[in-house]
């Protein structure tokens, strides 16, 4: 392979020397919110996941792309995020299942990626500095330090338009357990991964609609259950979907992660707030209160429930152990929750898989 020399440029001006590797742009600039990554492995799932819209991901394991990628391990049909950061790119896959390498994978999808960067001083910056806009590439130093300091970043801009489905569709899967077709759930897609889906359609014939259907539309189809999905940006950015779930509340079980966790938060008279780098990774601890059981925790969002703005109409479930930030909600007057985490986590870790049946057991009681 040819060694590009690349450049990472952040909008404080720091800068970080590399290679360039994927589908670089004709301009040599890719531009967009700089955060890290701490999973060891599932590197394809995490490139794959819709809710990296708008942001270049840097992983601060050194060693990436050793197994490869497979077809079948894609959350989305494509990458959404700008680009990849990494310290090492495998020089060679090493899996029976890969049917390509990830330079391949990233140059088939349009994706950017530059290697050789100390992601060690990376990720150490964005800790103490937070999580800013980059970008990166073979242009010179002043171009990409132009584009860094005129990327958005993901405040204020409502990313889901970008991923969402543009028509609705059904999710069945054969593996579905027996006599689990006769519930029915509405998920909306705000970046909707296909882990979630296969795990939702073991409970329930799943029909997935666009991040803009209203309420009554989704009343109309009958619903034992409506799924709030995971999905990017800021939440008090996105246009229609807090209103919704407000229309659905006492009306049928609901159940959000992530983004859907903090559109339910919001619906119910809640604040969300930006993350100073965000929850990026498969390793964060969270308590479960009612138990005390600690889950290792799959994650992936910028921002957080504002916990005193949801004191007199929600109670909190989990809690993340590393900084205390609220990580579940469960509300007092309706059928309603949501957990700040992935509890599906393609690839891993499974702590937290038992939601999923907490929620088919929400639809049960309330059928």
């Amino acid at each position: 392979m040819t060694v590009r020399e690349a450049l990472l440029v952040l909008a404080d001006g720091t800068t970080f020397e590399g290679e360039a590797i994927g589908a670089q742009p004709p301009s040599g600039v890719t531009a967009g919110e700089v955060v890290f990554n701490t999973v060891l492995t599932g590197y394809q799932e995490v490139i794959t996941d819709p809710s990296y819209a708008g942001q270049i991901i840097t992983f601060t394991y050194p060693h990436i792309g050793n197994y490869g990628v497979a077809e079948q391990d894609n959350e989305a049909r494509r990458p959404h995020c700008r680009g990849v950061v990494i310290r090492d790119l495998a020089r060679r896959r090493s899996n029976w299942r890969s049917d390509d390498d990830l330079d391949g994978f990233l140059r088939r999808h349009g994706i950017a990626g530059i290697a050789g960067i100390d992601t060690r001083r990376l990720t150490r910056h964005i800790r103490e500095a937070g999580a800013m806009p980059g970008a990166f590439g073979t242009a010179d130093e002043a171009t990409l330090a132009r584009a860094a300091a005129e990327e958005p970043g993901t405040d204020g801009r409502d990313l889901v338009r970008e991923v969402t489905c543009a028509e609705p569709y059904t999710f069945s899967p054969r593996s579905a357990a027996r006599g689990s077709r006769s519930k029915r759930v509405v998920a909306y897609d705000l970046g909707i991964k296909t882990t979630i889906l296969r795990h939702l359609g073991e409970i329930a014939t799943v029909e997935v609609v666009p991040a803009s259907t209203p309420a009554e539309e989704v009343l109309e189809r009958a619903p034992d259950g409506v799924f709030l999905s995971n999905g990017p940006g800021d939440p008090s950015a996105v246009s229609g979907v807090a209103a919704s779930v407000g229309e659905l509340l006492g009306k049928v079980p609901i159940f959000g992660i992530c983004l859907g966790h903090q559109l339910l938060a919001t619906a119910i008279g809640g604040r969300t707030y930006k993350l100073p780098f965000g929850h990026h990774g498969g390793n964060h601890p969270v308590r479960r209160l009612r138990t005390g059981a600690v889950e290792i925790t799959s994650q992936n969002h910028n921002y957080a429930v504002d916990e005193d703005s949801i004191a007199t109409t929600a109670d909190i479930t989990h809690r993340n152990l590393n900084d205390g930030v609220v990580e579940g909600i469960r509300c007092r007057d309706v059928p309603a929750f949501g957990v700040q985490y992935h509890p599906e986590a393609g690839p891993g870790p499974h702590d937290a898989r038992y939601l999923f049946a907490l929620f088919d057991e929400l639809m049960e009681e309330h059928r």
